[in-house]
């Protein structure tokens, strides 16, 4: 066995060294999300962190770990006498991959026996295994949503929960769960960011000493890894023993009301939503103080819990810039601390007249508020007034949709745009407006389910049953049991010929009753269910950014538009794509990845202005199309081409629309005004593709003129959109 690398000989990390040890003393605050570039340790200290970790005592023979003098009582393997045979065992480390499936993160039930031999075993997964120990997940952020989910539900409830064909199987599954990821690879969902208890940015040492004694460790470990372990044992004992004392004192930690009044504070001045923040806070103060050996929370344990504990919660939309807000949290801290001294300060209120401190309880005219009431004044509105507003929202507040201009803020090309032209000059930046939700785009055939998501048809592991197959080696997925009956009814009918003479001979159906029932079922009769579910694609925007799209304001409607499908495939699980065209050239200003909020800053940066060389934008997604074809041949790409159609520079884009045959394609037509050429539907039709006009992509629009005529009968909702003629 390989001899793991000392976690007390890792330099530097302080903040994810502490983490972790705070999380193996209560894994009630919730386990630890280590972001990180590559090369940063985050893998290493988490394997280190196992050693240290106190043995745990099993009943001898359960495979769910389940502790002697407490045994669970639902345990399948169970029941189990206290105090019977045990056994002593280090704690695990189980590690889960990326490609797991979720059979074998819950575990399963053994089909082939349930179906062959009438026996209900469950094969235990890898939450059973993690029992009282550490699970591991490494890019944590590459995981499906569903099994983030349940891994953070189990973590949560320290209970498994299995339902499978009828047959329901419990079991405790408390671990401490740790995971990694590099934010270059995408950021999770805040949501899933949010159930993590702490969470900590770990980077390289920029200090030349400190990178030289990293390299100096890992070269002694590789070159004897038992001696180099050896040299830290002491320090690695004193970790374990810290921690045993540390547990054995968490019970008796007291939290005072001021200091819980004060976590209170922090959480509404940093800006949380819900509760989670201020509890775990409050659990990471408690076993703060224990680490350092004391019996009662104070302000510096407040203060240090919410720096590991807040930051990453400030991040409420899934596009917004990733990262945490220290300067917010510096904020947030000495707002808490300001507000608890004048409270400490303050006199005591008058009876009866709340916030005020003169007997008669007239604060004055200059104090009352808008109804003659004293007190504080109602929250200020946006113009200044006190209060709820009684007039309309102008214009300015409305929400910007695709068929109308937002107006909000200033716009970096408001103030340079040719009063003559209505244009831009070229290189300005518009900005867009506020997203709104856009018409599904999808593509229409079905797929062979390579990627789990939201958006087109394909066959999946769950979702609707359209049939029956023979399994492919193990039964992956839920068995069909009329299919399967059938398979066995076909196949006793040739083993036993005589078996319709039999059945007719003892009355009918009667005797085939009878005979149905004498039959079998073997593991070659098996069928296991088809379900056709929801595939996430390879969305690639083709964006015009020629000066043609600059004029009337006209590419903030765009950007818009390209704002709102981000969102939609950040929603629908999509890896995105970008390319843009102005000038004499294309450009990949976003290759495809899973980081969408990436994609929202390279759109906010997007210049338009330039000729508009239609074909260089379509030459570069022909390559980048086959780039990842070769890349992930199972992902299917779905083109968005956003343009007017006019050509002012480059070659004849329709000579492009063999190279893209095979591709689905949307063209959404950015063209405005009365008079219209056209072209972008004509660039649809060579292409194969399907049409929307920009002002038909918000899906709550419920405008409709004589270009849009009402649906006929073979109108899907979701397809709004219409094929070129």
């Amino acid at each position: 066995m390989t001899t793991p690398y000392p976690f007390s000989a890792v330099v530097g990390l302080d903040d994810l060294r502490l983490a972790l040890l705070l999380t193996a003393v209560s894994p009630a605050v919730g386990g630890v999300l280590v972001r990180g570039e590559k090369g940063t340790a985050k893998s290493t200290v988490v394997r280190a962190l196992a050693s240290l970790l106190p043995q745990v005592t099993v009943v001898h023979g359960c495979r769910f770990a389940c502790d002697p003098a407490a045994p669970d009582p639902a345990c399948p393997d169970g029941p189990h006498t206290p105090g019977g045979p045990s056994d002593d065992r280090p704690a695990s480390l189980v590690e889960l991959p990326v490609g797991a499936t979720e059979d074998r993160v819950v575990g399963t039930l053994d089909l082939q026996r349930a179906l062959s031999d009438g026996v209900k075993a469950y094969e235990p997964g890898l939450l059973a295994a993690a029992h009282r120990g550490v699970l591991y997940v490494d890019e944590v952020n590459l995981l499906p949503d569903h099994l983030v989910d349940l891994l953070l539900d189990a973590a949560a409830m320290g209970r498994a929960h299995v339902e499978r064909d009828g047959v329901s199987v419990k079991h405790a599954a408390r671990f401490l769960l740790v995971g990694t990821m590099n934010p270059e690879e995408g950021e999770p969902r805040p949501q899933l960011v949010d159930r993590f208890g702490l969470v900590v940015t770990v980077a390289a040492p920029r200090d030349a000493r400190q990178r030289a004694e990293v390299v100096r460790r890992r070269l002694a470990y590789e070159a004897d890894p038992a001696g180099f372990a050896a040299r830290y044992e002491q320090q690695e004992r004193d970790y374990a023993a810290r921690i045993a004392a540390a547990r054995a004192v968490l019970p008796s930690v007291d939290l005072p009301d001021a200091e819980l009044d004060r976590i209170a504070r922090v959480c509404l001045a940093y800006g949380v939503d819900g509760m989670r923040a201020d509890i775990v806070v409050a659990r990471c103060a408690v076993t703060l103080a224990a680490w350092h050996g004391r019996d009662r929370v104070t302000a510096d344990d407040v203060r240090d819990a919410a720096r590991l504990a807040l930051p990453h919660r400030r991040r409420t939309d899934p596009l917004d810039p990733p990262g945490t807000d220290e300067q917010k949290l510096d904020d947030a801290l000495a707002e808490a601390e300001r507000q608890a001294e004048e409270e400490d300060a303050a006199p005591p209120e008058t009876p009866g007249v709340p916030g005020s401190t003169d007997p008669s309880g007239d604060d004055g005219p200059d104090d009352d508020g808008p109804g003659g009431g004293g007190g504080s004044p109602g929250p200020q509105n946006p113009s200044g007034g006190t209060g709820g507003s009684t007039h309309p929202p102008s214009e300015s507040d409305m929400p910007a949709g695709p068929g109308r201009e937002p107006s909000p803020g200033p716009d970096p090309s408001a103030s340079t745009d040719d009063p003559a032209t209505g244009r831009s000059p070229s290189g300005a930046v518009a900005a867009a407006g506020t997203a709104y939700r856009p018409r599904t785009l999808r593509i229409a055939a079905r797929g062979e389910g390579g990627h789990a998501g939201r958006r087109s048809p394909a066959f999946a592991r769950r979702g609707r049953v359209v049939g029956a197959r023979l399994p492919q080696g193990k039964i992956s997925g839920a068995p069909h049991l009329f299919a399967t009956l059938r398979a066995a009814l076909d196949r006793a009918a040739l083993d036993r010929p005589a078996l319709d003479g039999a059945g007719a001979s003892e009355g009918g159906a009667a005797g085939a009753a009878g005979a149905v029932r004498g039959i079998r079922v073997e593991p070659r009769d098996l069928r296991e269910s088809v379900h056709v579910g929801r595939e996430a694609n390879l969305v690639l925007f083709v964006v015009d950014a020629s000066g043609s799209m600059a004029a009337r304001k006209r590419m903030t409607l765009v950007k818009t538009a390209v704002l709102s499908l981000l969102r939609d495939a950040y929603q629908r699980r999509d890896r995105i794509g970008m390319i843009t065209f102005r000038g004499s050239d294309a450009e990949v200003v976003l290759p495809p990845t899973s980081s969408h909020e990436v994609g929202v800053q390279r759109l906010a940066a997007l210049r338009t202005g330039g000729r508009t060389p239609l074909a260089a934008g379509l030459r570069a997604a022909v390559a980048t199309i086959a780039t990842e074809r070769r890349r992930d041949p199972r992902r299917r790409p779905l083109l968005v081409i956003v343009t007017d159609g006019r050509v002012t520079s480059g070659p004849d884009p329709l000579r492009l629309a063999s190279a893209l045959a095979g591709v689905s394609t949307v063209v959404v037509d950015c063209e405005s005004g009365p008079i219209r050429l056209g072209l972008a539907r004509r660039l649809a039709a060579a292409l194969s593709a399907d049409v929307m006009p920009l002002e038909q992509l918000d899906a709550t629009s419920v405008r409709r003129g004589p270009s849009s005529p009402p649906p006929g009968p073979g109108h899907a909702p979701d397809r709004a959109y219409r094929r070129a003629a």
